[in-house]
């Protein structure tokens, strides 16, 4: 019979999603089926599924370290936030409708059935379901309906294993706090402990592993140390979205606005992985350096208010004073719409209907469309015939002269993005492109840097060699897989 455990955690951001990874590459390499499963998500770093639906990044990573394919069942509840009390709820791959926040509180029972639809059907295709939970264990205050934590292990009776990150501190109170509020019943599902992100002589911390387990009742599985190598696995959550460190040597600087709701920010990963760059990831109250080669606007879950937002910051004005200076400015998908004359949105798909300037760069007009395009892609770049592979998320269409200087041809024989004619600032609607080895070589020799030559997939599966091994010493395995049901 298929078995599953589900990694619940003690808050965001304590390791959860890498933990699962690891666990999946570890359990596929012992010769099991290994599917991963998230009932609920929310975030706007997602990925496109063959079959032309999307789901969190951290899920189709986490496919990938399991050797399958990504499919939307891994994660049939994807919210996507597009303000601080609204957010997309995309189930099953589509989206379903735009809700606030209390008002989601209603639609989690009915969404329920969605979610162990899709559960049913990972499971009759493997031998072992790893499933992640969401935010913090210890939410009691969303108990009610829940579908992402507590109350999909009850309804399925997936046993539990609640991780907890020593890394931000508290990690006894964040542990033992989770065993006091939460209900007895709910209590009674977890099965053990981790703790993540251990840095220093483990045997300082045995006393620690201790007390938790007394005053929880919980055994210890495991004392996680920090891993280096797990750097280079894509942040599901932009609060872990970190810059390059600054090195020695010779480096081309490349600067990355922050926008409030940046999606897909997964495209800076290969770029902050060469030796050569440094990305600069510029925040709130920040100026974007006079130094930088490159301007690399993100992709946005909403266009407009975060361009509005850019304004705001004064960004708009830096990146003129950057173009003045000689430097290029490339966008990607929402930031591509962001670079020309105006934007559209008739249908009120990102708010009240509007229209509003562009950052006028490029001589191009974009409205925004209820038809949402996912979809794998592949092509050549028409400045240098190099081919490449990646994949479109987004809505709207864009058009006007500049797309006469277009950036890429697709397979199917579309063109795609627009470049000035002084060719110094372009966009693309394509995510990906940068993790194709020859497509970045080509774009750093462009900013007058080399890559390292190294491959950027190659360097992801290492990672999640390493991440694999790292969790089999340090944590028992064979007791995780014996609590499994």
């Amino acid at each position: 019979m298929t078995r599953a455990l589900m990694i619940q955690g003690t808050g965001s951001d304590v390791g959860k999603s890498l933990i699962v990874a690891g666990l999946a590459r570890l359990f596929a390499g012992r010769g099991l089926r290994v599917r991963p499963f998230k009932p609920q998500n929310m975030s706007n770093n997602a990925a496109v599924t063959a079959d032309g639906g999307e789901i969190g990044r951290a899920q189709a990573l986490q496919a990938r370290a399991a050797g399958v394919a990504p499919s939307v069942h891994m994660n049939p509840v994807l919210l996507k936030p597009q303000s601080e009390v609204g957010a997309q709820v995309v189930v099953q791959g589509r989206m379903l409708a735009t809700v606030k926040a209390r008002d989601y509180q209603a639609w989690k029972p009915r969404l329920m059935q969605a979610v162990l639809d899709s559960f049913v059907r990972l499971r009759s295709e493997a031998d072992l379901v790893l499933v992640e939970g969401a935010g913090s264990a210890s939410e009691v205050n969303l108990r009610a309906g829940d579908i992402a934590n507590m109350g999909f292990a009850r309804a399925t009776d997936t046993p539990v294993v609640l991780v907890g990150d020593i890394d931000r501190g508290g990690v006894i109170a964040s542990l033992v706090g989770t065993r006091a509020v939460i209900d007895p019943e709910d209590a009674a599902m977890i099965r053990g402990f981790l703790v993540n992100r251990f840095r220093g002589d483990p045997s300082l911390f045995a006393d620690g592993m201790r007390r938790i387990a007394e005053a929880t009742g919980w055994p210890a599985l495991g004392l996680i140390p920090h891993l280096p190598e797990a750097a280079r696995l894509p942040a599901e959550d932009v609060l872990g979205l970190a810059g390059s460190a600054p090195g020695g040597g010779a480096r081309v600087r490349i600067a990355v606005p922050v926008l409030p709701r940046i999606a897909n920010f997964d495209d800076l990963d290969p770029l902050r992985a060469e030796p050569g760059v440094e990305v600069v990831l510029v925040r709130s109250g920040e100026a974007i350096p006079g130094d930088a080669a490159l301007v690399l606007l993100p992709g946005s879950k909403t266009t407009i208010p975060d361009l509005a937002a850019l304004r705001a910051e004064g960004w708009d004005i830096d990146i003129q004073a950057h173009l003045r200076r000689g430097g290029r400015v490339l966008g990607l998908c929402g930031g591509y719409q962001m670079l020309g004359r105006t934007l559209s949105d008739p249908h009120g798909i990102e708010g009240a209907p509007c229209t509003v300037p562009g950052l006028g760069l490029l001589d191009v007009e974009t409205v925004m469309t209820p038809e949402k395009r996912l979809v794998a892609v592949t092509g050549t770049s028409l400045a240098d015939g190099l081919p490449f592979t990646g994949y479109e998320m987004h809505i709207g269409e864009t058009a006007g002269p500049d797309v006469a200087r277009p950036l890429l041809r697709l397979a199917d024989g579309r063109l795609d993005g627009a470049v000035s004619a002084d060719g110094r600032v372009c966009g693309t609607y394509l995510h990906g492109l940068f993790a194709d080895d020859g497509q970045r070589a080509a774009w750093l020799a462009r900013l007058g840097a080399a890559s390292d030559g190294a491959s950027y997939e190659a360097g992801v599966d290492a990672a999640l060699d390493a991440l694999a091994r790292h969790l089999e010493v340090h944590v028992d395995c064979d007791r995780l897989l014996a609590l499994a049901r």
